[in-house]
C-alpha cells in the first residue's frame, strides 16, 4: 500500500510539472486573421467591418481583444508584451481588420493567448 500511495504522488509530482511547463512555455508564432471583440464574437458570432465600431467600443471598455486566426477559427486573446503595460494602439486602430501579429503563444487553462511584438 505504501508504494502505490508513493507512486501516487510521483505521478501527481509529473503532472503538475508537465501542466506547469505548458503554462509557461512560448513559442514565437505569426498568426493571420481578424482582430475581434472576444463578448460580441464569442456571445454573437460577430464580427466584420460592420461591427467595427462595436468593437472598439467595447474593447476601449475593457472587453479584451481577440485575434481570430484565418483557416482555423482560433481565438487567441491578445496582451502586450510587457506586464503592466497597455495593448498597442494598432489594436484599437485595426479593429475588425485583417492583420498579421508577430509574439509569442500561451496556454493556460485550455485558452489560448499571444503577445503582440509586432502588429501589421
Amino acid at each position: 500500500m505504501k508504494k502505490i500511495v508513493i507512486i501516487g504522488v510521483l505521478v501527481g509530482f509529473v503532472l503538475v510539472l508537465g501542466g506547469l511547463n505548458q503554462v509557461y512555455s512560448a513559442d514565437t508564432v505569426t498568426v493571420k486573421g481578424e482582430i475581434i471583440d472576444t463578448y460580441c464574437y464569442a456571445l454573437k458570432g460577430v464580427k466584420g467591418e460592420g461591427h467595427r465600431q462595436c468593437a472598439i467600443d467595447c474593447v476601449k471598455k475593457g472587453i479584451p481583444a481577440g485575434l481570430l486566426e484565418d483557416g482555423t477559427n482560433k481565438v487567441y486573446v491578445l496582451l502586450p508584451n510587457a506586464p503592466k503595460s497597455a495593448l498597442p494602439d494598432e489594436v484599437i486602430e485595426k479593429m475588425a481588420m485583417k492583420v498579421t501579429v508577430t509574439g509569442k503563444t500561451y496556454t493556460s487553462g485550455g485558452s489560448q493567448f499571444l503577445t503582440i511584438e509586432s502588429i501589421k
